[in-house]
């Protein structure tokens, strides 16, 4: 039974296998390797997932939810409709739709996932990736950091010995890694990041600039309003890479708005966002010791890379143009594949030894003597430490006549415990004695798999008391696990195979609101044909129809400002293009004008 890999990321989701020799991309029910990592439920309770659900952000923002990865770990709730779901549960639908298209390419069951995490994931978020797998019906056992698994794609494609920078820039998070790469041997040697950086904080960003260059004030416009401006600002931004200027159009209060957009007023715009990519290149290269002209190449992963103001910030930062030619946004999938593959020794890749790094410091608590109790945080395992690791660390008490000592495990990197984040706590008895005696010996083994033991020993009696960390307040018992399965069964997922008519349906939806006249009423009146269609079930009839009217649509996208007589034209060119006079299955279609 073979296990995937996935990139479960905060803008799109994929996933792949190791097949023929080689890691292979899973295709969708729409035959795309991306799955937008957006999730909509509908009126009757079924959740859609994927791109049918992305058409859905701007006319039913109260029912449709992305970017939810960023809040992975944290006790959010988000709204859909009159249902609430955490972080988790909703990553799971995604997991889910991943899993059946999994299923439906290789042919076979998938009980197991390699699933990645930003590298700078805590504890929480890792844990929380890890049971969503769990809800989806997944085996977890490995989490791979997104950077390392970049490194790995790139490194099986070069087989090259050096050193490189590795930037890995999404939707909604940023890593940054310095990797080591020799022989057959993968090493990460530092890692920094963002989780709260990504594609979309530059969507906002030129969101906010239409606004105020029309002088409207954000907080006085309509939840829909708001999305559809933040999904305009998103393709002016995809526009960007290939053509500039690119100009921004939106009906704002029965007024038409403008704005005009080039990559340098994007630079402009996002200089704050700029500065904090900088920081977190610079931290990762300050805890590597490395110097920049000791880094062979910059390698560029995930979508926000594909960016042209990026690629030049970086070069201009870095004095080195960074590499092009690695597909930034499937590097990752591929790596969690070949991860996969590693751990179920296929072929030659069964060889290649990757290590990975601690992304934060592990440490306890000891007394703060300046007589507050506000505890100090005592580092036992320093971050970027190679995994697997085991540590030691020693503590005397404090206390005449001590009995016990109470130790509390902590991440992070602040100076004071309260500003870390608590993993867990272990209490050891100890014989009364003066203070300063008496010593218990404090052991942290963290390995590739994340997992913490803690192993704490009083020194004078050689009593040992263990603890195996894990986040109680998200991982699940078996009894809740089989709960919040049973509860998340009642909602069904869209049927795959009817992904591609959803999908016309619901772009229909949101070019009607977006569009005027004659075109929002050629929209209406081919939506309602399409409807009729699909009440006869005729799947020759649907397939013609549905091809016909995703190029129309797709193309009315692009000239959403066009007239009449171009609509008309383009419409009959179409007509001409899918049913011609020697269609053998003689389809009659109907165009409704206005109601029934």
């Amino acid at each position: 039974m073979p296990i995937i890999g996935i990139d479960l990321g905060t803008t799109n989701s994929l996933a792949s296998v190791w097949k023929d020799g080689k890691c292979q991309l899973i295709p969708n029910s729409l035959g795309k390797f991306l799955t937008p990592s957006v999730v909509s439920i509908d009126e009757n309770g079924e959740i859609i997932v994927g791109q049918p659900a992305k058409e859905r952000l701007s006319t039913h923002p109260e029912r449709t939810v992305a970017s939810f990865k960023r809040f992975m770990g944290k006790k959010t709730k988000l709204m859909l409709g009159k249902h609430v779901f955490t972080p988790v549960e909703l990553s799971s639908f995604v997991l889910r739709k991943l899993k059946e298209d999994a299923e439906n390419f290789i042919g076979e069951k998938i009980t197991e996932a390699v699933i990645s995490v930003p590298a700078y994931f805590d504890d929480n978020g890792r844990n929380a990736t890890k049971t969503a797998g769990k809800l989806a019906g997944f085996n977890v056992e490995r989490i791979i950091n997104e950077p390392s698994a970049a490194a790995l794609a790139y490194h099986k494609d070069t087989n090259e010995d050096m050193c490189f920078l590795v930037v890995d820039f999404g939707g909604g998070t940023l890593d940054v890694s310095v990797v080591d790469a020799f022989s057959n041997v993968i090493e990460i040697i530092s890692v920094a990041g963002d989780n709260r950086l990504g594609g979309d904080d530059f969507n906002l960003a030129i969101a906010n600039y239409f606004c105020k260059e029309n002088s409207i004030n954000p907080e006085k416009l309509s939840k829909e309003t708001i999305a559809q401006l933040v999904h305009q600002a998103e393709q002016c931004k995809i526009a960007l890479t290939n053509t500039e200027p690119v100009m921004m159009v939106a009906e704002i209060h029965e007024k038409q708005c403008s704005a005009v957009l080039t990559n340098q007023k994007l630079i402009e715009i996002s200089a704050p966002l700029l500065k904090r990519l900088e920081k977190t290149i610079a931290r990762a290269m300050r805890d590597c010791n490395e110097n920049i002209s000791e880094i062979d190449e910059i390698v560029l992963v995930g979508g926000s890379c594909n960016m042209p103001v990026i690629r030049q910030y970086l070069t201009h930062i870095l004095g080195k143009e960074p590499l092009v030619g690695i597909e930034a946004d499937t590097a990752v999938a591929i790596g969690a594949g070949m991860v996969a593959a590693i751990k179920e020794r296929k072929g030659d890749i069964k060889d290649t030894v990757l290590t990975d790094i601690c992304p934060f410091t592990l440490g306890v608590n000891v007394i703060n003597h300046d007589g507050s109790r506000n505890d100090l945080f005592s580092p036992i395992i320093e971050r970027n430490s190679t995994l697997p690791t085991s540590q030691t660390g020693s503590y005397c008490t404090v206390n005449e006549n001590q009995e016990y000592v109470d130790i509390k495990v902590y991440q992070g990197e602040a100076i004071h415990c309260k500003d870390n984040l608590l993993l867990g706590e272990i209490t050891v008895p100890v014989p009364p004695a003066p203070a300063g005696e008496e010593v218990v010996d404090v052991r942290f083994t963290y390995d590739i798999n994340g997992i913490l033991q803690v192993e704490v020993t009083c020194v004078s009696t050689n009593e040992k008391k263990e603890l195996v960390i894990l986040n109680k307040n998200l991982s699940l018992t078996e009894s809740e696990l089989k709960q919040k399965l049973s509860e998340l069964e009642r909602f069904k997922l869209l049927p795959r195979d009817e992904d591609e008519n959803k999908l016309v349906l619901e772009l229909g939806s949101r070019l009607y609101e977006q569009s005027t006249g004659f075109m929002r009423n050629q929209i209406y009146s081919y939506m309602q044909s399409f409807n009729q269609i699909l009440k006869c079930g005729k799947q020759s009839k649907i397939h013609k129809y549905r091809v016909f009217l995703m190029d129309l649509f797709r193309k009315m996208e692009e000239n959403l400002n066009a007239d009449e007589d171009i609509i008309k034209s383009f419409r009959d060119a179409c007509l001409s293009k899918y049913f011609d006079d020697n269609d053998d299955d003689n389809t009659e279609f109907i165009f409704y004008e206005g109601d029934d």
